[in-house]
């Protein structure tokens, strides 16, 4: 089967330099544009069968455009949202300040989750998706966190934080289970951002 993992594009959040997370912000214009480049390089380079989508704005509109442009189904799930920061979401960096972060894979912002929780809720709807899929070729729609938990997933790598992917926005990570093994076709490419104007 082949997965791509596809970030949402620019949000009003990175404008407004808040603390996204559980936050709600919808796409900016230029986000929008994002969108439909990197909708329209999928559709002709690796159109998805089916699109799994987070529930956020952000993450929806994105995935909304692509099913649209490439003409397949959309399944929106809760469990893909990003991590829920708790008290931190929609907050300034200035004003975050007052709440430190978590120190401890246990700890948690108030009324947000612990980061073994969220490692443990994306590798579930990642199986979930995986066990129930009868296509070649799915999306991922969603946010840099699930991103980076749906590949140390895939990786079987340890619940520990001290690694980060990185992801842009509209980034595509095209990966791939096989009979042989798993195979990583690229990682966080972007580059049909080349054309935006």
């Amino acid at each position: 089967m082949e997965i791509l993992l596809i970030r949402h594009g620019q949000s009003e959040a990175d404008i407004l330099k808040v603390h996204e997370g559980r936050a709600d912000f919808p796409l900016t214009e230029i986000g929008r544009k994002q969108v439909q480049l990197m909708a329209e390089r999928v559709k002709n380079e690796f159109p998805p069968e089916i699109v799994w989508s987070s529930t956020l704005q952000r993450a929806k509109e994105t995935a909304s455009l692509l099913s649209n442009k490439v003409g397949c189904p959309i399944q929106f799930k809760e469990e893909l949202m990003e991590f829920n920061n708790g008290i931190q979401a929609g907050l300034t960096f200035e004003e975050a300040k007052k709440y430190p972060n978590p120190k401890y894979l246990h700890d948690r912002f108030e009324e947000g989750e612990t980061h073994i929780e969220f490692r443990m809720r994306i590798e579930s709807i990642f199986s979930k998706i995986l066990s129930s899929s009868l296509h070649n070729r799915i999306a991922i729609v969603a946010h840099g966190g699930v991103i980076n938990c749906l590949l140390r997933s895939f990786f079987h790598m340890p619940v520990t934080k001290d690694f980060y992917f990185k992801n842009g926005d509209t980034g595509i990570s095209f990966i791939e289970i096989t009979e042989q093994g798993k195979v990583i076709h690229f990682l966080n490419n972007t580059s049909h951002l080349d054309k935006l104007e």
